[in-house]
């Protein structure tokens, strides 16, 4: 299978970011920990800002953004939703059966 690695790059900084939303982590942390130069890991994250992805805080560290967020609330949701109708089925077979 053939990879974008460009994406493959921007997917790893987004999971380097886990665990880091509420103090941020800096761009040499994030650069160190990824293998990467902090001139191309800071590439990646004003691309992952620019589509919300992630943000840079008030002391300048990197932490993920309301997009990503978004989507899994959403996922969330559409998951629970799907729970409630599955269990809603098991429901009404019981009585009928």
């Amino acid at each position: 299978m053939s990879t974008v690695k460009s994406v493959s790059k921007a997917l790893k900084v987004l999971k380097a970011l886990r665990g880091h939303s509420l103090s941020g982590i800096t761009i040499t942390e994030l650069a160190k920990q990824l293998d990467e130069s902090p001139s191309q890991t800071y590439r990646y994250l004003q691309t992952l800002i620019d589509s919300g992805f992630a943000n840079q805080l008030d002391d300048g560290k990197y932490a993920l953004g309301t997009t990503l967020i978004q989507i899994a609330k959403a996922h969330d949701t559409e998951i629970q939703r799907a729970q409630d109708r599955i269990a809603e089925i098991i429901q009404r077979t019981s009585i009928i059966a």
